[in-house]
Protein backbone atom coordinates (compact mmCIF):
# COMPACT_ATOMS: atom_id res chain seq x y z
CA UNK A 1 0.00 0.00 0.00
CA UNK A 2 2.41 2.33 0.74
CA UNK A 3 4.08 1.47 -2.37
CA UNK A 4 1.12 2.17 -4.04
CA UNK A 5 0.64 5.67 -2.52
CA UNK A 6 3.73 6.55 -3.34
CA UNK A 7 3.30 6.22 -6.86
CA UNK A 8 -0.14 8.04 -6.92
CA UNK A 9 1.26 10.86 -5.66
CA UNK A 10 3.96 10.84 -8.26
CA UNK A 11 1.58 10.70 -10.91
CA UNK A 12 -0.44 13.46 -9.27
CA UNK A 13 2.53 15.63 -9.51
CA UNK A 14 3.13 14.83 -12.78
CA UNK A 15 0.00 15.71 -13.99
CA UNK A 16 -0.61 19.19 -12.13
CA UNK A 17 -0.37 22.18 -14.14
CA UNK A 18 0.63 25.52 -12.67
CA UNK A 19 -1.16 28.95 -14.01
CA UNK A 20 -0.30 32.00 -12.55
CA UNK A 21 -2.86 34.37 -10.50
CA UNK A 22 -2.25 38.13 -10.18
CA UNK A 23 -2.25 39.29 -6.84
CA UNK A 24 -2.10 43.01 -5.70
CA UNK A 25 -0.65 43.53 -2.23
CA UNK A 26 -1.41 47.31 -1.23
CA UNK A 27 1.93 47.73 1.02
CA UNK A 28 3.98 50.86 0.29
CA UNK A 29 7.33 48.96 1.58
CA UNK A 30 7.10 46.08 -1.61
CA UNK A 31 5.33 48.47 -3.54
CA UNK A 32 8.87 50.81 -3.57
CA UNK A 33 10.93 47.77 -3.84
CA UNK A 34 9.13 46.54 -6.53
CA UNK A 35 9.59 49.80 -8.18
CA UNK A 36 12.99 50.35 -7.28
CA UNK A 37 14.06 47.00 -8.67
CA UNK A 38 12.13 47.49 -11.95
CA UNK A 39 13.83 50.85 -12.56
CA UNK A 40 17.10 49.66 -11.90
CA UNK A 41 16.92 46.93 -14.19
CA UNK A 42 15.49 49.32 -16.69
CA UNK A 43 18.22 51.92 -16.46
CA UNK A 44 20.56 48.94 -16.84
CA UNK A 45 18.45 47.55 -19.97
CA UNK A 46 18.73 51.07 -21.44
CA UNK A 47 21.36 52.76 -19.71
CA UNK A 48 24.63 50.15 -20.19
CA UNK A 49 23.45 47.40 -22.18
CA UNK A 50 22.24 49.83 -25.06
CA UNK A 51 24.39 53.23 -24.73
CA UNK A 52 27.29 52.04 -23.08
CA UNK A 53 27.75 48.40 -24.71
CA UNK A 54 25.80 49.39 -27.87
CA UNK A 55 23.71 45.94 -27.59
CA UNK A 56 21.76 46.62 -30.39
CA UNK A 57 25.17 46.39 -33.23
CA UNK A 58 26.13 43.65 -34.53
CA UNK A 59 30.50 43.60 -33.83
CA UNK A 60 33.56 42.75 -35.71
CA UNK A 61 37.01 42.97 -35.46
CA UNK A 62 39.64 44.41 -37.60
CA UNK A 63 42.02 42.80 -40.01
CA UNK A 64 45.17 45.47 -40.98
CA UNK A 65 48.19 46.04 -42.76
CA UNK A 66 51.04 48.45 -41.80
CA UNK A 67 54.04 50.01 -43.69
CA UNK A 68 56.51 52.40 -42.67
CA UNK A 69 58.55 54.90 -44.08
CA UNK A 70 61.18 56.80 -42.35
CA UNK A 71 63.26 60.06 -42.91
CA UNK A 72 65.98 61.86 -41.80
CA UNK A 73 69.74 62.68 -42.03
CA UNK A 74 72.60 62.57 -39.46
CA UNK A 75 75.99 63.38 -39.06
CA UNK A 76 78.78 61.51 -36.89
CA UNK A 77 82.54 62.44 -36.36
CA UNK A 78 84.45 59.53 -34.68
CA UNK A 79 87.88 58.05 -34.34
CA UNK A 80 87.12 54.97 -36.56
CA UNK A 81 85.20 56.16 -39.34
CA UNK A 82 86.20 60.44 -39.51
CA UNK A 83 83.06 62.56 -40.18
CA UNK A 84 80.26 61.13 -41.90
CA UNK A 85 76.46 61.42 -43.28
CA UNK A 86 74.12 58.81 -42.02
CA UNK A 87 71.20 58.94 -43.94
CA UNK A 88 67.73 56.04 -44.42
CA UNK A 89 70.10 53.16 -46.02
CA UNK A 90 72.33 53.58 -43.25
CA UNK A 91 70.71 53.42 -39.97
CA UNK A 92 67.49 51.23 -41.03
CA UNK A 93 67.97 48.02 -40.56
CA UNK A 94 66.22 45.50 -41.99
CA UNK A 95 65.39 48.34 -44.58
CA UNK A 96 61.08 46.96 -44.32
CA UNK A 97 60.25 44.12 -41.26
CA UNK A 98 56.10 43.23 -41.02
CA UNK A 99 54.35 46.03 -38.85
CA UNK A 100 57.46 47.76 -37.06
CA UNK A 101 60.96 49.29 -38.20
CA UNK A 102 64.41 49.59 -36.64
CA UNK A 103 66.49 52.91 -36.16
CA UNK A 104 70.17 52.87 -35.02
CA UNK A 105 71.07 55.31 -33.02
CA UNK A 106 74.72 53.97 -31.18
CA UNK A 107 77.10 51.93 -32.20
CA UNK A 108 80.66 50.33 -31.15
CA UNK A 109 82.83 50.24 -33.89
CA UNK A 110 85.55 47.68 -34.47
CA UNK A 111 87.26 48.74 -37.91
CA UNK A 112 89.94 46.73 -40.31
CA UNK A 113 89.19 43.07 -38.82
CA UNK A 114 90.72 40.52 -41.15
CA UNK A 115 90.73 36.55 -40.71
CA UNK A 116 93.96 36.37 -38.36
CA UNK A 117 95.35 35.02 -35.30
CA UNK A 118 95.27 37.02 -31.81
CA UNK A 119 94.99 36.67 -28.34
CA UNK A 120 91.21 36.57 -27.16
CA UNK A 121 89.47 39.12 -24.64
CA UNK A 122 90.31 38.39 -21.06
CA UNK A 123 87.89 36.74 -18.74
CA UNK A 124 87.93 33.47 -16.72
CA UNK A 125 87.65 31.23 -19.11
CA UNK A 126 90.23 32.56 -21.13
CA UNK A 127 93.20 33.68 -19.33
CA UNK A 128 96.40 31.20 -19.03
CA UNK A 129 99.60 31.12 -17.90
CA UNK A 130 101.35 28.19 -20.44
CA UNK A 131 99.94 26.22 -23.75
CA UNK A 132 98.68 23.58 -21.65
CA UNK A 133 96.03 25.51 -20.40
CA UNK A 134 94.65 26.74 -24.29
CA UNK A 135 92.76 23.32 -25.87
CA UNK A 136 93.73 23.39 -29.27
CA UNK A 137 90.38 23.52 -31.62
CA UNK A 138 88.07 24.50 -28.36
CA UNK A 139 85.33 26.59 -29.41
CA UNK A 140 84.03 28.48 -26.70
CA UNK A 141 80.13 29.60 -27.91
CA UNK A 142 80.61 32.49 -26.07
CA UNK A 143 84.17 33.08 -27.06
CA UNK A 144 85.76 34.96 -29.66
CA UNK A 145 86.91 32.06 -32.34
CA UNK A 146 88.85 28.83 -32.75
CA UNK A 147 91.87 28.38 -30.02
CA UNK A 148 95.25 27.62 -31.58
CA UNK A 149 96.42 26.43 -28.61
CA UNK A 150 98.83 28.62 -27.70
CA UNK A 151 98.66 31.22 -24.49
CA UNK A 152 100.08 34.80 -25.76
CA UNK A 153 100.70 38.06 -24.10
CA UNK A 154 97.05 40.44 -23.93
CA UNK A 155 99.09 43.33 -22.32
CA UNK A 156 101.99 43.47 -20.40
CA UNK A 157 100.63 41.94 -17.32
CA UNK A 158 97.77 39.37 -18.98
CA UNK A 159 97.98 36.47 -20.88
CA UNK A 160 95.15 34.78 -22.72
CA UNK A 161 94.60 31.83 -25.30
CA UNK A 162 95.18 32.99 -28.71
CA UNK A 163 92.38 32.38 -31.08
CA UNK A 164 91.94 32.23 -35.12
CA UNK A 165 89.15 34.91 -35.29
CA UNK A 166 88.37 38.22 -36.93
CA UNK A 167 90.98 40.40 -35.74
CA UNK A 168 91.58 42.67 -34.11
CA UNK A 169 88.77 41.77 -31.21
CA UNK A 170 85.89 43.93 -30.64
CA UNK A 171 86.37 45.78 -27.09
CA UNK A 172 84.49 45.03 -24.38
CA UNK A 173 83.44 48.60 -23.76
CA UNK A 174 80.22 50.23 -22.84
CA UNK A 175 78.24 52.13 -25.81
CA UNK A 176 78.77 56.02 -26.18
CA UNK A 177 76.90 58.28 -23.82
CA UNK A 178 75.69 60.64 -25.59
CA UNK A 179 74.74 58.09 -28.76
CA UNK A 180 76.54 58.93 -31.76
CA UNK A 181 73.64 59.24 -33.65
CA UNK A 182 71.67 61.37 -31.64
CA UNK A 183 70.35 63.79 -34.19
CA UNK A 184 67.99 60.47 -34.69
CA UNK A 185 65.21 62.17 -32.41
CA UNK A 186 64.17 64.26 -34.91
CA UNK A 187 63.89 61.73 -38.09
CA UNK A 188 60.44 61.42 -39.18
CA UNK A 189 58.28 58.01 -39.99
CA UNK A 190 55.51 57.83 -42.22
CA UNK A 191 52.99 55.30 -40.92
CA UNK A 192 50.35 53.94 -43.36
CA UNK A 193 47.63 51.42 -42.40
CA UNK A 194 44.59 50.59 -43.98
CA UNK A 195 42.24 48.75 -42.14
CA UNK A 196 39.06 46.46 -43.33
CA UNK A 197 36.02 45.01 -40.96
CA UNK A 198 34.94 41.83 -43.27
CA UNK A 199 31.80 41.41 -41.97
CA UNK A 200 30.32 44.98 -42.88
CA UNK A 201 32.64 45.57 -45.89
CA UNK A 202 33.80 48.51 -44.72
CA UNK A 203 37.39 49.29 -45.91
CA UNK A 204 39.50 52.87 -43.70
CA UNK A 205 43.29 54.04 -43.56
CA UNK A 206 44.73 56.37 -41.62
CA UNK A 207 45.27 58.76 -44.30
CA UNK A 208 42.00 60.26 -44.27
CA UNK A 209 40.04 61.31 -47.11
CA UNK A 210 40.25 65.28 -46.15
CA UNK A 211 44.41 64.87 -45.81
CA UNK A 212 46.40 65.89 -49.42
CA UNK A 213 49.42 65.82 -50.76
CA UNK A 214 50.65 69.59 -49.71
CA UNK A 215 49.17 68.88 -46.15
CA UNK A 216 51.42 65.36 -46.10
CA UNK A 217 54.40 66.92 -47.01
CA UNK A 218 54.78 69.47 -43.68
CA UNK A 219 52.91 68.17 -40.79
CA UNK A 220 53.85 66.42 -38.00
CA UNK A 221 51.56 64.71 -35.73
CA UNK A 222 50.65 66.45 -32.96
CA UNK A 223 47.54 65.96 -30.12
CA UNK A 224 46.40 69.56 -30.32
CA UNK A 225 47.20 71.08 -33.91
CA UNK A 226 47.49 68.17 -36.03
CA UNK A 227 45.93 64.49 -34.02
CA UNK A 228 45.77 62.89 -37.77
CA UNK A 229 48.68 63.82 -39.03
CA UNK A 230 50.30 60.19 -40.02
CA UNK A 231 53.83 61.43 -39.93
CA UNK A 232 55.60 61.20 -36.55
CA UNK A 233 58.89 62.53 -35.35
CA UNK A 234 60.56 60.13 -32.95
CA UNK A 235 61.18 62.37 -30.27
CA UNK A 236 57.32 62.67 -29.76
CA UNK A 237 56.80 58.75 -29.88
CA UNK A 238 59.03 58.55 -27.08
CA UNK A 239 58.40 61.67 -25.43
CA UNK A 240 54.49 60.84 -25.40
CA UNK A 241 55.63 57.87 -23.79
CA UNK A 242 57.14 59.99 -20.71
CA UNK A 243 60.48 59.04 -21.63
CA UNK A 244 63.47 60.82 -22.70
CA UNK A 245 64.75 59.74 -26.37
CA UNK A 246 68.50 60.37 -25.81
CA UNK A 247 68.44 58.66 -22.53
CA UNK A 248 66.76 55.70 -24.35
CA UNK A 249 69.13 55.82 -27.19
CA UNK A 250 72.36 55.11 -25.62
CA UNK A 251 71.37 50.98 -25.04
CA UNK A 252 68.15 51.28 -26.92
CA UNK A 253 64.77 49.98 -26.60
CA UNK A 254 61.20 49.03 -27.58
CA UNK A 255 58.44 51.34 -28.35
CA UNK A 256 55.10 50.49 -29.01
CA UNK A 257 52.95 52.53 -31.51
CA UNK A 258 49.44 51.60 -30.98
CA UNK A 259 46.44 52.88 -33.59
CA UNK A 260 42.79 51.99 -32.18
CA UNK A 261 39.55 51.90 -34.45
CA UNK A 262 36.44 52.26 -32.52
CA UNK A 263 34.23 52.65 -35.13
CA UNK A 264 29.86 53.23 -34.63
CA UNK A 265 29.07 52.05 -38.70
CA UNK A 266 25.60 53.74 -37.89
CA UNK A 267 27.44 57.04 -37.77
CA UNK A 268 29.09 59.03 -40.69
CA UNK A 269 31.90 57.22 -42.16
CA UNK A 270 34.30 60.18 -41.29
CA UNK A 271 33.58 59.37 -37.16
CA UNK A 272 35.43 56.39 -38.05
CA UNK A 273 39.50 57.43 -37.70
CA UNK A 274 42.12 56.61 -35.75
CA UNK A 275 43.75 56.79 -32.41
CA UNK A 276 46.61 57.23 -31.02
CA UNK A 277 48.63 56.37 -28.21
CA UNK A 278 52.51 55.24 -27.38
CA UNK A 279 54.23 53.12 -24.51
CA UNK A 280 57.11 51.65 -24.10
CA UNK A 281 57.40 48.48 -24.24
CA UNK A 282 60.61 46.93 -22.75
CA UNK A 283 62.05 46.68 -19.03
CA UNK A 284 63.81 49.19 -17.86
CA UNK A 285 63.43 48.05 -13.91
CA UNK A 286 66.33 49.75 -11.89
CA UNK A 287 66.60 46.89 -10.13
CA UNK A 288 66.97 44.45 -12.67
CA UNK A 289 69.27 46.28 -15.47
CA UNK A 290 70.85 43.12 -16.42
CA UNK A 291 71.66 43.08 -20.36
CA UNK A 292 69.40 46.32 -20.75
CA UNK A 293 67.78 48.20 -24.00
CA UNK A 294 68.33 46.67 -27.74
CA UNK A 295 71.13 45.80 -28.95
CA UNK A 296 72.77 43.35 -32.26
CA UNK A 297 76.02 43.36 -34.32
CA UNK A 298 76.40 43.58 -38.31
CA UNK A 299 78.98 43.67 -40.41
CA UNK A 300 80.33 45.83 -43.59
CA UNK A 301 82.61 43.93 -45.66
CA UNK A 302 85.76 44.88 -48.19
CA UNK A 303 88.55 44.05 -50.58
CA UNK A 304 91.57 45.58 -49.98
CA UNK A 305 93.72 46.12 -53.51
CA UNK A 306 95.44 42.95 -52.65
CA UNK A 307 92.28 41.07 -52.68
CA UNK A 308 92.47 40.69 -49.09
CA UNK A 309 89.08 40.72 -47.44
CA UNK A 310 88.28 43.31 -44.28
CA UNK A 311 85.41 44.20 -42.58
CA UNK A 312 83.86 46.87 -40.26
CA UNK A 313 81.96 45.51 -37.40
CA UNK A 314 79.63 47.44 -35.96
CA UNK A 315 77.56 46.57 -32.87
CA UNK A 316 74.33 48.51 -32.98
CA UNK A 317 71.89 50.23 -29.90
CA UNK A 318 68.98 51.50 -31.17
CA UNK A 319 65.33 51.64 -30.94
CA UNK A 320 62.68 49.04 -32.25
CA UNK A 321 59.28 50.77 -33.20
CA UNK A 322 56.20 47.96 -32.87
CA UNK A 323 53.01 49.13 -34.62
CA UNK A 324 50.34 47.37 -33.17
CA UNK A 325 46.36 48.26 -34.38
CA UNK A 326 43.12 47.03 -32.26
CA UNK A 327 39.75 47.91 -33.39
CA UNK A 328 36.02 46.95 -33.43
CA UNK A 329 33.15 48.03 -35.29
CA UNK A 330 29.74 47.81 -34.58
CA UNK A 331 26.17 48.35 -36.47
CA UNK A 332 22.44 48.15 -36.21
CA UNK A 333 21.28 44.50 -36.03
CA UNK A 334 17.80 42.97 -35.39
CA UNK A 335 18.68 39.78 -33.87
CA UNK A 336 21.55 40.96 -31.04
CA UNK A 337 18.23 43.83 -30.27
CA UNK A 338 15.90 41.29 -29.81
CA UNK A 339 18.05 39.11 -27.72
CA UNK A 340 19.00 41.94 -25.54
CA UNK A 341 15.12 42.87 -25.16
CA UNK A 342 14.77 39.49 -24.26
CA UNK A 343 17.30 39.39 -21.36
CA UNK A 344 15.27 42.49 -20.25
CA UNK A 345 11.90 41.24 -20.21
CA UNK A 346 13.51 37.70 -18.24
CA UNK A 347 15.37 40.75 -15.90
CA UNK A 348 11.98 42.18 -15.21
CA UNK A 349 10.62 39.15 -14.91
CA UNK A 350 12.98 38.19 -11.90
CA UNK A 351 11.84 41.29 -10.23
CA UNK A 352 8.50 40.01 -9.79
CA UNK A 353 10.48 36.21 -8.52
CA UNK A 354 12.05 38.30 -5.97
CA UNK A 355 9.20 40.30 -4.48
CA UNK A 356 7.10 37.18 -3.85
CA UNK A 357 9.89 35.78 -2.02
CA UNK A 358 9.76 38.76 -0.03
CA UNK A 359 6.37 38.93 0.80
CA UNK A 360 5.37 35.27 1.00
CA UNK A 361 8.56 34.79 3.28
CA UNK A 362 9.35 37.95 5.70
CA UNK A 363 6.35 40.09 5.81
CA UNK A 364 4.42 39.55 9.42
CA UNK A 365 1.01 38.65 7.19
CA UNK A 366 3.00 36.00 5.38
CA UNK A 367 0.16 33.28 5.66
CA UNK A 368 -2.54 35.15 4.42
CA UNK A 369 -0.32 36.13 1.33
CA UNK A 370 0.14 31.99 0.61
CA UNK A 371 -3.53 31.35 1.54
CA UNK A 372 -4.51 33.92 -1.36
CA UNK A 373 -1.66 33.22 -3.78
CA UNK A 374 -2.59 29.62 -4.17
CA UNK A 375 -5.46 27.92 -4.87
CA UNK A 376 -6.13 24.22 -5.81
CA UNK A 377 -8.10 23.47 -8.79
CA UNK A 378 -9.63 19.58 -8.93
CA UNK A 379 -11.22 18.07 -11.89
CA UNK A 380 -12.53 21.40 -12.89
CA UNK A 381 -14.03 22.01 -9.93
CA UNK A 382 -12.80 25.02 -7.43
CA UNK A 383 -11.75 24.03 -4.07
CA UNK A 384 -11.99 26.28 -1.25
CA UNK A 385 -8.97 27.00 1.14
CA UNK A 386 -11.09 25.20 3.33
CA UNK A 387 -11.99 22.16 2.00
CA UNK A 388 -8.51 21.55 0.84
Amino acid sequence: MTGKGCCNSVGECFFDYYTSKILVIRSKKVGTLNRFTQALVIAYVIGYVCVLKKGYQDTDTVLSSVTTKVKGVALTNTTELGERIWDVADYIIPPQEDGSFFVLTNMIITTNQTQSKCAENPDLASICTSHRDCKRGFNDARGDGVRTGRCVNYNDTVKTCEVLSWCPLEKIVDPPNPPLLADAENFTVLVKNSIRFPKFNFNRRNILPNINSSYLTKCVFSRKTDPDCPIFRLKDIVGEADEDFQTMAVHGGVMGVQIRWDCNLDMPQSWCVPRYTFRRLDNKDPENNVAPGYNFRFAKYYKNSDGAETRTLIKGYGIRFDVMVFGQAGKFNVVPTLLNIGAGLALLGLVNVICDWIVLTLMTRKQHYKEQKYTYVDDFGLLSNEET
